[in-house]
C-alpha cells in the first residue's frame, strides 16, 4: 500500500519546507514530495531573489547616470548584461544550494516526484509509488496566467521567467499589466536601456494598493521615460517574433504600440492542475485556488494548503506562516492563532518603493471603522532632500482615542526597510505615544515617521483637552 506518514507536504518551496521543519520538530513522521526539475521554490529560483538582485543593479546604474544631480561626473555607465546575468545566476545558485541542503538534511524524507491524489489519505507519484498519510499539506505555488486577451495565446510572449534570465538588453518591450511584477520588471528594463511601454486595463497601476501610492509610482515612471497607458482594453495582439503590435482602446480612441518583445505580466494562477484534488474531496475556486479555512484546512479536513496555491496573499512570509500553522494544527497543538490580515506586511520594489503594514485606509473605510490619519511628504524631509529622493510620503493610521497604531503606508526611498519601524509596534498594539518615546536620530530617513506620529498625538491630546 506504500509508505505511511503522519504529515506529507506536496511542494518544497518556502511554505512547504517550513511546514515540514515544524512538523518534524513536533515529532511527526514527515515527508516532502517535490517533482520540480530544480529544488528551491519560486521565490528563490524565479521570483523574489533573482528579481531583487537585478532590480538593485539597475538602481545603482540609475543613480550613476543621475550623478550630475548630486554634483558628480560619471561617464560611460551602462549595463553589462552578460556580467549582470552571471552575477544573478551565481547568487541564486548559492541560495538554491542552501535550500537543497536544508531539504536533504532535514528530519524528514525528501521524495522526488509529482503527486496526485487517489483519495484523502493517498497520493500516487508519476513513477507509480504510493504514499499514505494522516495529513497532507498542498504548497505547490503558482504559475504564469494566460488570460483570454485577444491574440495573447498565439503571440510569442515573454514571462517574468524570461526577463529574469536575460543576458542581453532588449531594444523595446510592451508590458501587459500594471501589477507588482509588471511594475518592478518594467522599471528594471527601462533602467538598463530598453524602451518600455506599459498597457494596463485598470485606471491605476498597482490597483490593489492605495491610490495615492500608485499615483506616486506612476509619476516616477513617467519622469523616467516609461510610456504608461492605463484604463485600456486590448483589442488585438499581432505580429511575430521580433515585432509585436498591441492595439487597445483608450478613452474611445484606438491606439497602438509596437515593440520587439511582449511581456505577459497579467498575473499568476494557482499551480493545482494535475493534483486530482477532486479525488480527495478538496474544493477549489474557478481559477484553481484551493479554498481554506482560518487554520489552512481545505474541505477535506485532513488536507491543508499554504502559499500561492490558496492565497489570498502571494507573499513569502505569509506562506511560511500558513505552512507552519498547518503543521501545528495537524499535530494537534492547542492555543493557535490564525494568520492575521491586521498584521499584513507588503512591499513593492519599484523606485520609489511602496510598503504597507496593518490595515489600509480603504479597508478601514469599507468596514466603517473609526480612525485618524496623518501623512508627511519626502520632499520636505532633510535626509530625503539631500539624497535627491523626494518622491512619496509616510502615512500613519491610528485609533482616534487611544492612538493605537492600526496601519502605516510608506512610498519612497527604502520604504521596504522603513516600514519595519511599525511592525513591532503594531504587533505589540503600541500607540503613537509609545513610538514617540523612542529616540529617532537626525538626520535619517527613519525619522520622517515621527512627523505624522506627532501630528496624530497632538490631535488626540487636543481632543482630550476639549473633553471629546
Amino acid at each position: 500500500m506504500g509508505r505511511a506518514y503522519d504529515f506529507v507536504v506536496i511542494g518544497g518551496g518556502s511554505a512547504g519546507y517550513n511546514a515540514a521543519r515544524v512538523g518534524a520538530a513536533l515529532g511527526r513522521r514527515v515527508a516532502v514530495v517535490d517533482g520540480a526539475r530544480a529544488l528551491g521554490g519560486l521565490c528563490i529560483l524565479r521570483g523574489c531573489m533573482p528579481s531583487k538582485t537585478l532590480i538593485y543593479s539597475a538602481e545603482v546604474l540609475h543613480l550613476a547616470r543621475g550623478g550630475a544631480d548630486l554634483g558628480l561626473r560619471v561617464t560611460g555607465a551602462a549595463a553589462d548584461m552578460p556580467a549582470l546575468h552571471a552575477r544573478k545566476k551565481a547568487i541564486i545558485a548559492d541560495f538554491a544550494g542552501h535550500r537543497v541542503r536544508q531539504l536533504k538534511a532535514g528530519d524528514f524524507d525528501l521524495v522526488r516526484g509529482r503527486a496526485r491524489f487517489l483519495d484523502p489519505h493517498t497520493v500516487v507519484l508519476d513513477d507509480g509509488r504510493r504514499i499514505r498519510a494522516a495529513h497532507f499539506l498542498v504548497s505547490t505555488g503558482s504559475t504564469v496566467s494566460v488570460p483570454p486577451v485577444p491574440g495573447l495565446a498565439g503571440a510569442p510572449f515573454w514571462t517574468s521567467d524570461d526577463v529574469l534570465d536575460l543576458d542581453f538588453r532588449p531594444r523595446s518591450v510592451v508590458v501587459l499589466g500594471g501589477g507588482i511584477v509588471a511594475c518592478e520588471l518594467a522599471q528594471f528594463l527601462n533602467r538598463i536601456g530598453t524602451r518600455v511601454c506599459m498597457v494596463q486595463r485598470s485606471r491605476n497601476l498597482l490597483r490593489n494598493l492605495p491610490e495615492g501610492a500608485a499615483g506616486v509610482v506612476r509619476q516616477a515612471f513617467v519622469d523616467e521615460g516609461i510610456d504608461v497607458q492605463t484604463d485600456t482594453k486590448v483589442l488585438a495582439i499581432t505580429g511575430g517574433r521580433g515585432r509585436i503590435c498591441v492595439s487597445f482602446r483608450q478613452a474611445g480612441t484606438v491606439r497602438r504600440r509596437r515593440a520587439d518583445h511582449l511581456l505577459n505580466a497579467l498575473g499568476r494562477e494557482p499551480a493545482t492542475r494535475g493534483l486530482s484534488l477532486g479525488a480527495a474531496g478538496v474544493r477549489t475556486a474557478p481559477n484553481g485556488r484551493i479554498i481554506t479555512n482560518r487554520w489552512q484546512q481545505t474541505s477535506a479536513p485532513n488536507i491543508y494548503a499554504a502559499g500561492d496555491c490558496c492565497g489570498p496573499h502571494e507573499i513569502v512570509h505569509v506562506a511560511i506562516q500558513q505552512g507552519e500553522l498547518a503543521a501545528r494544527h495537524a499535530a494537534g497543538v492547542r492555543g493557535l492563532s490564525p494568520v492575521e490580515d491586521a498584521m499584513l506586511l507588503n512591499v513593492v520594489f519599484t523606485d520609489p518603493q511602496v510598503a504597507t503594514v496593518g490595515w489600509k485606509e480603504g479597508d478601514l473605510l469599507a468596514k466603517g471603522a473609526r480612525y485618524s490619519a496623518a501623512s508627511y511628504p519626502f520632499d520636505d524631509h532633510g535626509k530625503a532632500i539631500l539624497m535627491n529622493a523626494t518622491y512619496g510620503y509616510v502615512k500613519v493610521l491610528a485609533e482616534p482615542r487611544s492612538g493605537r497604531i492600526l496601519g502605516a503606508e510608506i512610498v519612497g526611498k527604502d520604504a521596504g526597510e522603513l516600514i519595519h519601524c511599525f511592525s513591532t509596534p503594531l504587533a505589540m498594539k503600541a500607540t503613537v505615544f509609545d513610538m514617540l518615546r523612542a529616540p529617532w536620530y537626525h538626520p535619517t530617513l527613519a525619522e520622517i515617521v515621527t512627523y505624522p506620529l506627532q501630528e496624530l498625538a497632538d490631535g488626540i491630546l487636543l481632543a482630550r483637552s476639549k473633553g471629546r
